[in-house]
């Protein structure tokens, strides 16, 4: 039964994830926001909202490790997507192609890793009620750098703004996109508790335990719809909303690691978390890096129709994940 559960909830929060993106994309075609910014933050707020109901409702069931696994988790998740959009899309070699200025995006995604991995191992708890400062950190962070790709995405390279399209006839409306966009995410209220009781009980049958089913199964599940989001902005050659997309939700996850802070009453949630889970903050980390290196350097790095780099990071994320079974996340 909890199989069952999990399948139809997973199905559920995928779709209705989907629709979520979209509609944050009328809301930013509405708004006359720019195009990085709309892959970067709203797109990828959108796509990574099933990362945070999900951990709050964690806590509800009184399981914090499985909040902290899926969120670090669903960071590796991320660039190991990204490694397989550009292999399976071999014609568009996906890091080489895109704008460098999605290097903004990817440091300060690394940037906030390495904060919270710090802030998990130095134990020193600093409260302000009963949400740590931390949390504050990581929050004020997020929006600095938000500021920061709002700005990057006015320029296209030459210094001047970008030239701004005008929706197509038929194009939704500001108030369908909100509107549509609140339902999506009330049913995301909904549906996430179910997924998150399954995802326990499921932990509790196999003996994984709820740290290895955070990291390794819901962290996957919650990172669906970035993956599906990232094969169809590629296949109607929208890579930049791609990469965007999926460099912008391992920010955003940061950024909801330090909210779900302010819904974990026993304390500073980042002081909660065991410090093992910085084994899945660092793996996180390297492979944002690889990422980044990877959209840096400009050279052919291609054997046959293989990308070298987007291989090194699908390989790199098993063997993470391989590491931490065999270091006791699943315990």
């Amino acid at each position: 039964m909890p199989w069952i559960i999990f399948l139809v909830s997973s199905l559920i929060v995928v779709i209705t994830a989907i629709k979520l993106a979209q509609y944050g994309d009328v809301i930013a075609v509405r708004t006359g926001l720019g195009g990085l910014f709309v892959g970067t933050v709203l797109l990828a707020g959108a796509t990574s909202l099933p990362e945070l109901i999900a951990s709050i409702s964690a806590f509800q069931v009184g399981l914090p490790d499985l909040a902290a696994g899926n969120f670090l988790g669903s960071n590796m998740v991320n660039m190991g997507i990204l490694a397989l959009v550009d292999l399976v899309n071999f014609r568009v070699p996906l890091l080489r192609r895109v704008a460098i200025t999605h290097t903004l995006t990817a440091a300060l995604g690394a940037l906030m890793m390495t904060m919270a991995v710090i802030f998990m191992l130095s134990d020193i708890e600093i409260v302000v009620g009963w949400v740590g400062y931390e949390s504050f950190v990581l929050i004020a962070l997020y929006f600095g750098g938000a500021w920061l790709v709002q700005q990057e995405g006015k320029r296209d390279g030459s210094g001047l703004p970008p030239v701004t399209m005008a929706p197509a006839p038929g194009f939704p409306s500001l108030r369908r996109g909100v509107v549509g966009f609140a339902v999506a995410t009330l049913v995301l209220v909904l549906v996430v508790p179910q997924l998150v009781g399954a995802s326990a009980e499921i932990a509790e049958i196999t003996g994984l335990g709820a740290s290895f089913v955070g990291t390794a199964l819901l962290s996957l599940v919650t990172s669906l719809p970035e993956m599906l989001a990232a094969f169809a902005a590629v296949r109607i050659g929208a890579v930049e909303l791609a990469v965007g997309n999926l460099f912008g939700s391992s920010v955003f996850n940061m950024l909801a690691l330090g909210i779900a802070d302010f819904f974990y009453l026993e304390g500073s949630f980042l002081d909660a978390i065991d410090n093992q889970f910085a084994m899945v903050g660092l793996l996180g980390l390297l492979l944002t890096l690889m990422a980044l290196v990877g959209n840096l350097a400009r050279v052919e790095r291609r054997i046959l129709f293989i990308e070298l780099d987007a291989l090194a990071i699908l390989v790199t994320y098993f063997l993470g994940m391989y590491l931490l079974f065999l270091r006791g996340i699943a315990g």
